[in-house]
């Protein structure tokens, strides 16, 4: 689905989504999960030295997502107020949650 996103807007929108998910992040221990932020990408790094990454793609208009083997791509849904998988409408929040929630063996936070 393309975005309808003017330029200024999804840089806005997307500051906003990597700033949230470093605030969340920010509550972990940082020897189980550490993380870096940086010109629109977020890498959390486990103690293993595994590495899953949110990003903003520009191009896209989209927010990306790789834990493991595994990649997503979230447009904006504005009815929502939240970045939906361009698959099967997923939230990115919920789905970082339950990927960091199954690479530390716990409940999703």
């Amino acid at each position: 689905m393309a975005s309808t996103l003017d330029d200024a807007t999804f840089r806005r929108l997307s500051d906003e989504c990597l700033v949230q998910h470093a605030r969340w992040a920010a509550e972990f221990d940082p020897d189980e999960l550490d993380f870096s932020e940086t010109d629109g990408v977020l890498t959390l790094e486990f103690a293993d030295g595994t590495r899953f990454v949110l990003n903003r793609q520009a191009g896209n208009r989209q927010m990306w997502y790789a834990a493991g083997a595994r990649a997503w791509h979230y447009d904006w849904n504005p009815a929502r107020r939240a970045w939906l998988d361009d698959r099967d409408g997923h939230e990115l929040g919920a789905n970082l949650g339950r990927t960091v929630a199954e690479k530390l063996e716990r409940k999703a936070r």
